[in-house]
């Protein structure tokens, strides 16, 4: 086994250009996800036979493949590198969106959007990973919260962007992705550190375990999709059901039995980490659903333009860098628990209040406007909670991999959120089918919220009682029995050689 000590942080200056670069990448990856949501209309449009779950996959492909990759992408990252590994991703996303830009119908958009994935996975725990094994332990706390802040911010302007980039065309909206990522590789290959890798020769994880993770999300999210069309209990669809049950299971055995599986057990014996993934996918259920739900009201419903669309999306992610920005000053008083619950009760009351006032003809400033601020007070109080909850909980050596975990739990709650769109609203015929449907997928994203606020206070914990390599298993890693220090024995030796 070989194990690098960690690196020195950087000083003041070159933390901050070190900042810079890691945050532009991070609004490349956040900007092109509202993007992408606005265009998904204009998208129809182009290609007139494709349907909404033939579309889903730009979205949905993009967040399987996504997630599957993460995990092993952070590993990359922890065991060669986060320097190369966020060059590598960023210029992979940056050539994939020129194709995606290229792309000459809906197959060739979807299979270039996997590769965006890949770069994507690549950059996203690359980039957290080089924040914090670049700044000081008490400045760790906040250095994500503001990473997540940027994100927000990026999100922000992405719904207004997209607008006005759709109104040429939708292909631009992948275009605006080339000068941003080409800057980032440049500038970064001369101000990022090359840091010291935390296990130089270990091998990957199981990359079998990623490929059936792929398979059995994406045959669950397919048989959703494409159950009305097939018919819920047609031979295709109960072929995507077994199809995810039996790779679901697979996976779940070599997770257990593999010695280096995509997602260390040792990770999910932390109990913030493990509390914190599981608040994840319910709320990655529910913001999913939110931003492809609103848009499609928006464009379908209402008959706005894109660009009429991002300007009404645009007041909640506004409030998401603020937010998340006071949400650090709240932390220590409130706690995890408490903050983190509280913003997914508050993003459930705006769902709810959509089911309550939004109608066809209903004015935007008092039906949608203050459920679109609720969830942006929500997602700020909420998504920095549980990334800052997951990632440090864990040594900053494994930090790349668990905010890789972290991401990947949220991915797959966006690819349940988004086929469970397009399964509440149907095909209807008439206007009451419609709003129906959208009432549907209005409760759908309050469940899920709420549902996301009762798994975050279990968060609340009595302190030091959950980091790996705690003093109490550092000091006696022979006689532990705690899952701190069975976790800290499972990491340690995760992913490295035995």
């Amino acid at each position: 086994m070989s194990q690098a000590a960690p690196r020195t942080p950087e000083p003041p200056r070159s933390r901050a250009l070190v900042a810079a670069v890691v945050c532009a990448g991070v609004v490349l990856v956040n900007i092109d996800l509202f993007i992408v949501n606005v265009a998904v209309p204009a998208m129809a449009r182009t290609w007139s036979g494709a349907d909404l779950a033939d579309l889903s996959w730009v979205l949905n492909g993009y967040a399987v493949v996504f997630a599957a990759l993460l995990v092993p992408a952070g590993r990359l990252a922890d065991r060669s590198g986060h320097r190369a590994a966020f060059l590598r991703g960023t210029a992979l996303f940056t050539a994939a969106s020129a194709l995606c830009a290229a792309a000459p119908n809906v197959g060739f958009l979807v299979a270039a959007r996997l590769l965006q994935a890949a770069g994507g996975a690549l950059l996203v725990p690359s980039s957290l990973g080089l924040l914090l094994t670049s700044f000081p332990p008490e400045k760790r706390a906040g250095i994500v919260r503001v990473w997540a802040a940027v994100g927000g911010l990026a999100a922000a302007v992405g719904p207004v962007l997209g607008g006005l980039l759709v109104e040429p065309g939708w292909r631009w909206v992948f275009l605006i992705n080339l000068p941003i990522g080409v800057a980032t590789v440049l500038i970064g290959a001369r101000v990022l550190p090359a840091g010291t890798p935390a296990a130089e020769r270990a091998p990957l994880p199981d990359l079998l375990g990623a490929l059936l993770f792929v398979v059995a999300i994406g045959a669950l999210s397919l048989g959703l999709v494409k159950a009305e069309d097939w018919g819920w209990a047609s031979p295709r669809a109960d072929a995507a059901w077994a199809v995810a049950a039996l790779g679901a299971a697979w996976f779940a055995v070599r997770t257990a039995r593999h010695p280096r599986p995509l997602v260390a057990p040792g990770m999910l014996r932390v109990r913030a980490f493990s509390v914190a993934g599981a608040a994840s996918v319910l709320f990655g259920v529910a913001f999913a659903s939110m931003l492809l739900g609103i848009t499609l009201w928006c464009q379908d419903v209402w008959g706005w333009s894109a660009l009429r669309t991002g300007l009404a999306i645009t007041p909640g992610p506004l409030l998401v860098p603020p937010t998340s920005i006071l949400s650090g000053r709240w932390a220590a008083r409130l706690g995890a628990a408490t903050l983190a619950s509280s913003g997914a009760v508050v993003f459930a009351a705006g769902t709810l209040w959509w089911a309550y006032s939004l109608d066809t003809g209903s004015p935007y400033a008092s039906s949608m406007l203050p459920g679109m601020m609720a969830t942006g007070v929500g997602v700020g109080l909420m998504l920095p909670t549980l990334v800052a909850a997951a990632t440090t909980a864990l040594p900053p050596q494994f930090a790349a991999t668990g905010s890789g975990v972290a991401t990947m739990l949220r991915q797959l709650g966006s690819v349940l959120g988004v086929s469970l769109v397009v399964v509440l609203l149907g095909t209807p015929t008439t206007t009451a089918g419609v709003l129906n449907g959208f009432d549907r997928v209005w409760y759908l994203q309050s469940g899920a919220a709420l549902a996301a606020a009762a798994v975050a206070l279990l968060l609340a914990r009595p302190r030091g009682t959950d980091r790996i390599g705690s003093k109490a298993a550092a000091s006696a890693p022979g006689r532990a029995t705690s899952g701190t220090a069975a976790a800290g024995a499972d990491l340690t030796t995760s992913g490295t050689e035995r």
